[in-house]
């Protein structure tokens, strides 16, 4: 036996990192803090607490048993919130299930997940009808009637949620199990081939908790948390999690809003009415709640603190939202890692001479949060110099990474080659921690013998007066082997000439910002309505490249624009791999 290792007395509690602790303090001294659903439904923590028994309770009598999956379809409801907790803490296996993918997508992930219980919300039971003779598994749907009377269906219905709940005892008793035991899973939509499962165990999720809570809130003014903060959600809550950030809410003891589904004018109400102050989203959410937004300043949106993630943030919308008032910075991460690794806090006293440098600061991925081994790397595991401008991958090691894919081993050992989660970002840092994303590996543009960084080119258009959103892909050329094309979404009412889009680009390579051949020619600039996004938001380049599209890809109206976008390539005479 190692003399170094400390020997506990017979008596002493082993403490185990489950999620049911991230409970204790805010029950203590939080208490009487509110859980709200749209401003209609409200409690208070103390019956969180007795709502998450009687869950248990409920699911206990429907055979779920440690170790079973039961899958939520639900918008960001309390329910939501309920089995974030409910589910784990009794031992089963949480499945958020991305109600965004196609029928057939989601019958794929409920047969790979193994669930055997699935709380569907009244919206959804129509895509379970679809796929109902296809579930594995399957052995009790519970519906979730939110208020309305209960839908007419085919399915075996087990009841309805809050009727199982009124009937169910709140007594239940969450006992103690291995912190390594899987809390959560939920699929990647991936670029090929089916999604991929990942999952959490309970030491992820709370350590995940403990170091984004850590980071968020050791900040002294702007880009933090802290207790006087009221939460609201707008990152589906079957996305990674909602990002871990409801965790973090309810350890806490925050005022907690939970929205529903995702209506502009609904979050900005709520924004008002509960006074939220911190949330998180995609650049598109944010977008759509500046445009809804009146410009006369009602409602105020000052001190409303968000984390933009899943895309990169532009410039330009980040400058649209700082002059409305909100303290908008990025967040970096992906469905592998928990997600959040670092967060685009400023430093202490920092004081930009320049106000275009804090944007620049804001947009980037940040600093790394604490307990992150964040290097940037070259192909030969060789740390690049953080001097802004070697490139190298993003690698990482942390104690909440998922450690593989579910029944996916050579995926599994890709992702984590040479003992490190490869994310495929390609990146520079500078000599203060702050990472710079130059591109997806994928993404990356070789014309002219040089490579072009995609995002960067996508960045300086969209701070072309007129321009909305854009992106930008590498389509072959056979003189030059790749060039960029770019797909551009003009303002409501806005007319733009490619013209204008090469003399703005033409400007930035006079000052040797970028290179000449990160310039694309007129003909290959194309004016679109929409850019294609995926099921969490995400810019669809695969759709823009007029790659084939997965079922999800193509039934959730990802491609509206594909007619344009097929006519645009083949004028180009593009091919697609």
């Amino acid at each position: 036996m190692n003399a170094n290792l400390i020997a506990p007395t017979p008596s002493a509690y082993a403490y185990p990192l489950l999620i049911k602790q991230l409970l204790v303090n805010s029950l203590s001294l939080y208490g009487d803090q509110e859980i709200t659903y749209r401003g209609e439904m409200r409690y208070s923590f103390r019956e969180f607490r007795q709502r998450i028994g009687r869950l248990a309770s409920a699911l206990s009598a429907l055979g779920a048993r440690h170790g079973t999956t039961v899958a939520v379809m639900d918008w960001d409801s309390h329910r939501y919130l309920e089995s974030y907790f409910g589910i784990p803490m009794m031992g089963a296996t949480l499945f958020t299930v991305n109600v965004r993918l196609s029928p057939q997508q989601i019958l794929y992930t409920l047969n790979d997940s193994e669930a055997e219980i699935v709380l569907v919300h009244a919206d959804f039971v129509p895509m379970l009808e679809q796929i109902k003779d296809g579930l594995k598994g399957v052995r009790h749907i519970v519906v979730m009637a939110d208020g309305q009377p209960e839908p007419e269906t085919a399915l075996p219905l087990a009841g309805e949620y809050e009727n199982l709940l009124g009937q169910a005892s709140p007594e239940f008793e969450f006992r103690d199990f291995d912190e390594q035991t899987k809390a959560a899973t939920f699929y990647t939509t991936g670029t090929t081939g089916d999604p991929k499962g990942v999952s959490y165990s309970h030491r992820d999720i709370v350590l995940h908790a403990l170091v984004a809570a850590t980071s968020l809130c050791a900040q002294k003014d702007g880009q933090r948390l802290h207790r006087e903060d009221v939460y609201m959600p707008i990152t589906p809550m079957f996305h990674v999690l909602a990002w871990g950030l409801p965790y973090v809410a309810v350890m806490l003891g925050l005022k907690t809003v939970l929205p529903g589904r995702y209506v502009p004018e609904l979050l900005l109400k709520l924004r008002q009415s509960e006074q939220v102050t911190f949330s998180h989203c995609v650049p598109t959410i944010l977008q759509m709640l500046l445009q809804a937004a009146p410009q006369d300043g009602a409602p105020d949106l000052s001190g409303w603190k968000m984390i933009i993630g899943g895309s990169a943030l532009s410039p330009v919308l980040c400058e649209a939202a700082l002059a409305r008032g909100l303290d908008v910075f990025a967040g970096y991460g992906m469905s592998e890692t928990g997600p959040i690794v670092s967060l685009a806090q400023l430093p202490p006293g920092f004081k930009a001479a320049d106000p275009r440098e804090e944007v620049r600061m804001r947009c980037s991925p940040g600093r790394p949060v604490p307990l992150v081994d964040f290097r940037i790397v070259d192909e030969e595991m060789r740390d690049m110099p953080r001097d802004s401008k070697s490139q190298g991958e993003i690698v990482l090691r942390a104690p909440f990474l998922t450690q593989s894919y579910f029944k996916k081993p050579e995926a599994s050992e890709e992702l984590w080659a040479a003992g490190y989660l490869h994310t495929q970002d390609i990146a520079v840092m500078t000599p203060g921690g702050f990472v710079q994303i130059v591109d997806r590996i994928k993404d990356v543009i070789k014309t002219g013998g040089e490579w072009v960084s995609s995002i960067e080119v996508e960045s300086l258009i969209a701070e072309v007066p007129g321009v909305q959103e854009c992106a930008v892909i590498g389509v072959p050329d056979a003189k030059w082997g790749e060039r960029p094309m770019a797909f551009v979404v003009c303002k409501p009412g806005m007319e733009l000439e490619p013209s204008a889009i090469c003399e703005r680009l033409l400007g930035h390579v006079e000052s040797k910002r970028i290179s000449k051949f990160a310039v694309p020619d007129t003909d290959r600039i194309a004016f679109i309505s929409e850019i294609p996004k995926t099921s969490v938001g995400k810019i669809n380049k695969k759709a823009l490249r007029g790659q084939p599209l997965t079922s999800d890809e193509s039934s959730a109206g990802l491609r509206k624009d594909s007619a344009r976008v097929g006519e645009v390539l083949r004028s180009v005479n593009y091919k697609p791999e």
